[in-house]
Order: structure tokens, then C-alpha cells, then sequence
């Protein structure tokens, strides 16, 4: 049989295939079929054509075909008993992509910070073939090949992702897919500096928390010592006291593992406080001199103060009368002198305005008495530096004072001061700086669902230790300052005097000696352990 028909059919249009031979016997038991086609959207019909000079009998196949037809084989035949003969006509039918998917790789894990995810858009069928291709990000364009490579990913690639295929006819569109960065941070609200008494968030998030496929464990840490561990992804402070500063941590854990959160430094301000008894006003003292009366005042934070008496005004800029008087700021304090002789330092008023978080006023009688703690050579030293803790208690007082010294508000040494006459000074830190001690140094390979490998390094110091990892020559990770790592199935956490590495499909390679070092302006120190896949 011969077979006729276009080159290509297009999706959707009705066409026509037609189906011959060149004799006609009407007599015989000669059968013209087609074969292979969807009756429920095709009809079939005959013709036979003679005359004295020619005969023909003719099959027609009226049909509308779809993309899913497109390569599809159909028959022509003829028989005659046990005798067939057959044409075979394969379709070509035009569509625009269809059966358009977008792949992720890696499909399952978790993604972090600095891995590569590589996604690909795959299509069924078209024809003619895919020209272009377009990705999208949450709706706006990101790619036009038709692989895109995430290489190093950031928190900010978390999101939706679509491609489009395209060819002559339209354009085909896959289902959106997910990139989850599994990436923790930590926020604070209102910010990471409150003044005390404020209601304070911290808040530990991935990317797309609220939308995550399964549950979430968070683990809050303060100063690198365990808090709490739970459901809940915010820690709360109804009013956040000053013992509440310092750094917060948290690690989010699913069931393909887990991610620790950059630690944030949560720093508490406190308000100035009025006087509380007739005593001299808080953080103020005067002391004077054998020859003539003195006064100094210390206030805190760098504040502005006002001086007021009977006799002279002190102000923020000095002022000149008798010998000298003025104020001066210094870091931390202000401080006023008075040297002129004539000042009657028992009834002498002081102002005190404070900063923005808050200001406090008083006028009170300044007690000759007060106590003052003094720090020599200074309040922060270097470990094994001689340090001086003098208590300066001065005034009239009859007889040989008294002294009771308080660490941390305990008593540090007995003694009885008659409370007629006591004062009580300032607490005042001091802050000593050491190297780091012994870094601890631990080893973990977990099986369940591929080898994963932990290698985790922490140390005690003040200031902050720079943390390094290294195997042999090769430097792994550090806290600051090196390379990121070029082995993707690398995965590093830093924190406060804290580096853990999370080594992925371990293989054997990855066995050895691995030497933690740390290290600040004090000194360093180093452990090793042995890791064994």
C-alpha cells in the first residue's frame, strides 16, 4: 500500500492520512486497514475508484493527534487470507515542551551555607527541540542556561525555583521546586543593645522556618554553656537585667542533622538611679585634701555633669575662680576638682544628667566619709600581673577604720565596720587576661544515614581565641581569617571560642591525626585527636 499525508501534524489540528493500492477486486476477500490509531478520536473511512482504465481502493484516517503521538508508529495494510503487505508511517507531530520538570541535586540533605546545589530543567518532550531556557527565583529571573549552579550558596538562595522551556510553538513550565538553606541565625529585637527593664527576642531562624517539612529542635547556649533545648525557636526576656548580657548561640536540628548560629553579643545598658539615702549621691565621692577641702566625682559611661554649691558653679567646660576648678571626661568617667581653699565641701550640691537611657537629678550633702575602691596598676591586666586592691575609706571618723572586702557580693574577708560610720564603695571589675587553656578536642562519626563526621574544638580564654583545625599541613577550618573550605562536604560552625566541623560522606582518606590550635594576644596553646572512619 502507498501511504500519503504531510511531512508533520501539529497538536490539536484535525488531519489526514490516506492509505491506497492501485487495484481493486470487489469479488475477493482483499482487506485495507489502518492500524495503531486512538479510535476514540479518530474516524476511518473508504473509497474505491474504477473505470475502464484504472482502479484504486483507498483508506482515509481522520484524526486530531497530541503530543504523546509524537514518534508514534502506524500501519498501513492489505491482506488476502494469510497474505499481508503493510507501510509504516511514523508521526511527526509539533507541540511546544510539555512534561517540563525542574530537578534538584543534591535531593536530599540538608543544604548549607557554601555547598553547591546544582538545579536542572528537564522536559519531556518537543518538537521542535527546546531553544531556550529561563530560571526563576521566587518569580524574577536568576538563569538562562539550562542548568543553573548555585556554587558557595548564601542564605539569600533559599526560595522557589522554576524554569521555562521554550521553542517555536510556546513555552513549557515546571512545577516550582524548593532550595531549603539550612542555615541558622540568630536576631535580637528590639536590638542586641537594650537598655535593662526592656522586654528582649532573641530569635534563632533558618530560611523558611514557618514552611519547613518537619519539625525543628533549638538549642540555646549562653557564653558557650548550655540553656535550654526545645520546639521553641525565640528565647524571651520580659525585662532584661544586666546579668542577662552576654553571648547567645543556638543550634537547629532536623532529622538530616544540624546547623549552629553565629554567636550574638546581647549587651545590657543600665539607667541612671537616683540617690537612695542622704548618703552621697551614687558613684560620687569627695575627698579632702590635709592643706584645704577637695571634692572629686565620678559618674558613668562618659555622662555630662552638672556641679552646683553655695559659692561656685562647675559646668561641662571649666571654670576659673581662685585657683582652679573644672571637670574633666574620660573614658569611662567624669571627673570634677575642686582645689579652691574657700569651698565648704559639707554642703555642696551635685546634679547628675544622664544619657539616653534615662537621667536621674539630686542635691545632696557630700559625706567626707565615702568609701572608693582604687585598682593598680590597672582593671584589666594580664594573668600573673601583681595587682593592688586598695579600699580609700576617709573623714573624721575617731579611731582606726575597719574593712570588709566582697567578691562577686560574698563576703572575702571578715571584719566589722560600726555602722554609724560605714560606707560602702563602688563595685569595680576587674578583668584578667589569660592565654587560652588546654583546647577540648572531640571526635564523633555518626552512621545512621551516611557517615557523617564531627570533629568539634573548644577552649576557655579571655580575650576570644582564633580557633584552627588542621590535618597535617592542610589547614581545615578556622574561627577567622583562613580560606572558606573547597570540599563541599565540608561544613564548618563557628562560635564564641568554639569550631566544629562536620565532615560528610566520610571516606577513608579522611582518617589522620587532626591538631586543634588556638590562639589570642596572651599566648596559645594545642590538642590533637585521632579521627578513624
Amino acid at each position: 500500500p502507498s501511504v500519503t499525508s504531510s511531512e508533520e501534524q501539529t497538536e490539536g489540528q484535525r488531519s489526514t492520512l490516506e492509505c491506497s493500492i492501485p487495484y481493486v477486486c470487489p469479488w475477493s476477500d482483499i482487506v485495507l486497514h489502518w492500524e495503531g490509531y486512538d479510535p476514540r478520536v479518530s474516524e476511518v473511512s473508504g473509497r474505491f475508484q474504477l473505470d475502464t482504465s484504472w482502479g484504486s481502493q483507498q483508506v482515509n484516517l481522520t484524526s486530531t493527534f497530541s503530543w504523546k503521538d509524537h514518534s508514534k508508529k502506524l500501519l498501513c495494510e492489505v491482506s488476502h487470507g494469510s497474505r499481508k503487505a503493510s507501510t509504516e508511517l511514523v508521526l511527526r507531530v509539533r507541540h511546544t515542551p510539555k512534561d517540563t520538570q525542574a530537578s534538584l541535586s543534591p535531593s536530599s540533605g540538608n543544604i548549607g551555607v557554601g555547598d553547591t546545589v546544582t538545579l536542572s530543567c528537564e522536559v519531556g518532550s518537543s518538537h521542535p527541540p527546546v531553544a531556550r531556557y529561563h530560571w526563576y527565583k521566587d518569580g524574577v529571573a536568576v538563569g538562562t542556561e539550562r542548568v543553573l549552579s548555585l556554587r558557595g550558596v548564601r542564605r539569600e538562595d533559599h526560595g522557589r525555583y522554576h524554569c521555562e522551556a521554550q521553542n517555536a510553538l510556546g513555552t513549557g513550565v515546571s512545577p516550582a521546586v524548593t532550595v531549603r538553606v539550612f542555615s541558622a541565625e540568630i536576631s535580637a529585637s528590639p536590638a542586641a543593645e537594650v537598655r535593662e527593664g526592656t522586654a528582649t527576642t532573641l530569635s534563632c531562624d533558618v530560611p523558611g522556618r514557618e514552611g519547613h517539612p518537619e519539625e525543628l529542635t533549638y538549642t540555646w547556649y549562653k557564653n558557650s554553656a548550655w540553656l535550654k533545648e526545645g520546639p521553641a525557636h525565640t528565647l524571651l526576656f520580659p525585662a532584661v537585667a544586666a546579668g542577662d548580657a552576654g553571648y547567645y548561640s543556638c543550634q537547629v536540628t532536623n532529622s538530616q542533622g544540624s546547623d549552629t548560629a553565629q554567636a550574638i553579643s546581647l549587651s545590657v545598658t543600665s539607667p541612671c538611679q537616683p540617690p537612695q539615702s542622704m548618703k552621697s549621691p551614687k558613684k560620687f565621692m569627695a575627698e579632702p585634701l590635709p592643706e584645704h577641702p577637695k571634692g572629686r566625682w565620678e559618674g558613668g559611661s562618659g555622662l555630662p555633669v552638672e556641679f552646683s554649691g553655695n559659692t561656685t558653679n562647675f559646668g561641662r567646660e571649666p571654670v576659673s575662680h581662685g585657683e582652679s576648678s573644672g571637670i574633666r571626661r574620660g573614658q569611662e568617667v567624669l571627673q570634677g576638682k575642686i582645689t579652691q581653699p574657700w569651698v565648704d565641701c559639707d554642703n555642696f550640691g551635685v546634679n547628675l544628667t544622664c544619657n539616653v537611657h534615662g537621667n536621674a537629678s539630686a542635691t545632696k550633702v557630700l559625706m567626707t566619709r565615702a568609701a572608693e575602691l582604687l585598682i593598680q596598676p590597672s582593671a584589666e591586666v594580664p594573668e600573673g600581673t601583681a595587682v593592688t586592691l586598695t579600699c580609700v575609706g576617709t573623714g573624721d571618723t575617731v579611731g582606726e577604720p575597719l574593712y570588709t572586702w566582697y567578691r562577686n557580693g560574698r563576703r572575702a574577708q571578715e571584719g566589722r565596720i560600726p555602722a554609724s560610720v560605714s560606707d560602702t564603695s563602688e563595685a569595680v571589675p576587674l578583668r584578667v587576661l589569660y592565654p587560652p587553656r588546654q583546647p577540648a578536642l572531640s571526635s564523633f562519626l555518626q552512621s545512621q544515614g551516611g557517615h557523617l563526621g564531627i570533629i568539634q574544638c573548644s577552649v576557655e580564654s579571655d580575650p576570644e581565641s582564633n580557633l584552627t583545625l588542621r590535618r597535617g599541613d592542610n589547614v581545615i577550618a578556622c574561627t577567622r581569617g583562613c580560606p572558606q573550605a573547597t570540599d563541599s562536604r565540608v561544613h564548618v560552625t563557628r562560635s564564641y571560642n568554639s569550631l566544629k566541623v562536620e565532615i560528610r560522606d566520610v571516606v577513608v582518606e579522611d582518617e589522620g591525626t587532626y591538631m586543634c590550635q588556638a590562639g589570642n594576644s596572651q599566648g596559645s596553646a594545642s590538642a590533637t585527636v585521632d579521627f578513624q572512619a
